[in-house]
């Protein structure tokens, strides 16, 4: 499975270069166009082709990259320091797993043993800049002949089936949602202008999507995500951000983007016209490349649709292939049907 090739593969902000070669090898045969841009975004055209063609250029857009780390500098024990690259919670760091660097040197992220912390210490969360990664190195020198000062880091986590219809990896951030844009490609031609687009750099900015909207002019564009799903037990009644296996997520305003309302109620319609479930996420919550999107130009109908995913910007992350299967078939039937008539204000 692709989604497998993708979530394994090492690319976080800044440095999506071996994500971008599984992307256009998978697409390369599919489209008209195929372009890298100055910031590493693969920009694909796909002509319309159809008895009956709809004048509308239609974006589908998925970012490439993942939250990560960059080494800054090796200290006299030989131990890395770094910084992180994306929204990564300090919590989690302690123990984990990374790859390095281009040669994917292994290393632990490391802190000080339970045994030696006092009470005071257990009950504070570690910095991200009191945390080095062990590789090995029992100095200085030998650890900047295996790493870098700049090299990216990822966490190790290797993408897995588990459970009933289930998967494990990391990068599902947005990896689900390259996956689902591949399929989408294999899936035309399609009766309107097609620009299938991969951004970089969504984690730190939407630095990828603010370029390449811009470069496109779509009349319209849906963001392939993976979203927050917080659907665990609760002691206070409160809604989860969206629940697993419950279908895909429709955003109603984020942080960057407040969605086009008779767009979401057409892909409303569409999905339960055709069966396929679908949900709300909860308003107010994380940010897509649908907030660059929307704003480029003198604005852009953009519909973020997200597959819920527990555990996001962490070493792993769990979906269900139900969700992501319901994403692809929404996006496609709402992509074939949606006129400018349909969603306008």
């Amino acid at each position: 499975m692709i989604l497998k090739k993708l979530s394994n593969a090492f690319g976080p902000s800044g440095c999506e270069g071996d994500v971008r070669d599984i992307v256009i090898k998978e697409i390369q045969s599919f489209v008209d166009e195929l372009i890298v841009d100055n910031l590493g975004n693969v920009i694909c055209k796909m002509t319309a082709r159809s008895k009956k063609n709809n004048p509308l250029k239609i974006m589908a857009a998925a970012h490439m990259d993942e939250v990560g780390m960059m080494i800054t500098h090796a200290d006299g024990d030989g131990f890395l320091h770094f910084v992180k690259v994306g929204g990564i919670d300090d919590r989690i760091l302690p123990t984990k797993a990374v790859v390095i660097g281009p040669n994917k040197i292994n290393g632990v992220i490391i802190s000080k043993p339970i045994h030696l912390t006092t009470v005071a210490e257990r009950g504070k969360v570690t910095a991200s800049n009191d945390l080095v990664i062990d590789v090995g190195a029992t100095g200085k020198d030998e650890a900047l002949s295996k790493c870098k000062k700049g090299d990216y880091a990822t966490f190790a986590t290797k993408y897995r089936k588990f459970g009933k219809g289930m998967a494990m990896g990391k990068a599902f951030d947005d990896r689900v949602g390259c996956a689902a844009l591949i399929e989408l490609i294999k899936r035309g031609p399609y009766p309107f202008e097609f620009r299938p687009i991969f951004t970089t750099m969504e984690e730190v900015g939407l630095r990828g999507a603010r370029v390449a909207a811009f470069a496109v002019k779509p009349d319209v564009a849906i963001v392939l995500e993976a979203t927050i799903c917080e659907d665990s037990p609760k002691k206070v009644d409160c809604s989860s951000v969206t629940e697993i296996g419950k279908g895909p997520a429709l955003t109603l305003v984020d942080r960057g983007l407040i969605v086009n309302r008779k767009l979401v109620q057409f892909a409303v319609r569409q999905a339960d016209s055709i069966g396929i479930p679908r949900q709300f996420k909860k308003p107010g919550i994380g940010g897509t490349d649908g907030g660059a999107i929307g704003m480029a130009g003198e604005g852009v109908p953009t519909l973020p649709i997200s597959v819920p995913a527990r555990f996001i910007h962490s070493p792993i992350s769990i979906i269900k292939l139900s969700d992501f299967k319901h994403s692809v078939d929404l996006t496609e039937n709402v992509m074939r049907n949606v006129t400018l008539k349909k969603i306008k204000r």
